[in-house]
């Protein structure tokens, strides 16, 4: 369970999964991806109260794909279900999910059925998946989401690639034709606000559409050279007086846009190229109950800091 200041989410998602997987050999492992909020507290307090439950804190927060593979590559069970803290999918739906992977799945994916989020990120999403799936071709689960359930080993396989543009759910089917979706309900979110912007999905699907397909450069080659045939034309039919000024002009700017987006594309291809580089790590753990379990290289220190004090007001002479 990835979360990011769900202070007023974590208890009572902690209380809704234990009820739920009362019959279950049950292993609860809470992701704080440096949270401000007290979260961190609250997890610390059940962890001490359940011995079912882990938890790992980052040094900072190193984002949502960052805090569910901190969980996947250290979960020991042999099966990982991904809940978000704002349980916004109940956790009786989890039994959907293991109902088709009982049936000889690696993955299964929930897709929402009555979709509880606001109109604009509706409208975001399905053009998201257009754009991935029938423009760009890109193998995702239609209509997948983050409530899914995988083998463990081959969620630490995916999360193990260190890819420099990561993204789960466009990897899976790149390493297993096994998987499938699942519909499951949806709620709207109770408490707290939710930490899924524009800025977050924007990047997010610029990674998918960067990292796992060929057609978008393609375009941009295809455009960059029709783009160059026509400014052979513009030269010669200006040349020879067949066109004026204006439309020389006119047809410049049009060139100019063509190229400058082939330019935006080319630019973002070179940054997915040096994130390939030699970089720090997906993530740093600051604390953890998992420690014998935990990579020493996932450990920013050797031994847990003590908290920041309060820098003490000056007293002016």
């Amino acid at each position: 369970m990835p979360c990011y200041n769900e202070v007023a989410n974590v208890s009572a998602s902690y209380a809704e999964i234990v009820e739920e997987f009362s019959d279950v050999d049950l292993e609860i492992i809470y992701v704080d991806d440096g949270s401000s909020d007290g979260t961190l507290d609250i997890i610390r307090d059940l962890a001490e109260q359940d011995p079912r439950v882990d938890f790992m804190s980052f040094t900072r927060n190193f984002g949502f794909e960052a805090a569910f593979s901190a969980g996947y590559r250290y979960a020991a069970a042999p099966w990982v279900l991904h809940v978000d803290a704002d349980q916004q999918f109940p956790a009786a739906e989890a039994r959907v999910l293991i109902g088709e992977a009982e049936r000889g799945y690696d993955a299964v994916f929930g897709v929402r059925t009555n979709r509880q989020d606001p109109m604009l990120r509706r409208w975001g999403t399905a053009v998201f998946h257009h754009l991935a799936q029938r423009v760009l071709k890109v193998e995702i689960p239609r209509g997948a989401t983050a409530f899914r359930l995988v083998r463990t080993d081959l969620a630490r396989r995916v999360v193990d690639l260190e890819l420099g543009t990561p993204y789960f759910m466009a990897t899976v089917p790149r390493l297993t034709g096994r998987y499938t979706t699942a519909l499951v309900g949806h709620r709207a979110r109770a408490r707290g606000e939710s930490k899924v912007g524009f800025r977050f999905l924007a990047s997010h699907a610029v990674e998918l559409f960067v990292g796992f397909t060929r057609r978008l450069p393609g375009v941009a080659a295809g455009l960059a050279l029709g783009t160059a045939a026509l400014c052979g034309l513009l030269a010669v039919a200006a040349a020879s007086g067949l066109i004026g000024g204006a439309a020389v002009s006119a047809a410049l700017f049009v060139v100019l846009a063509v190229l400058t987006a082939v330019l935006a594309v080319g630019v973002r291809y070179l940054v997915s190229v040096g994130s390939g580089q030699p970089r720090p790590r997906q993530f740093y753990i600051r604390e953890t109950s998992l420690r014998d379990r935990v990579d020493p290289a996932d450990l920013l220190l050797d031994e847990w800091p003590t908290a920041p004090q309060p820098r003490r007001a000056e007293v002016a002479s």
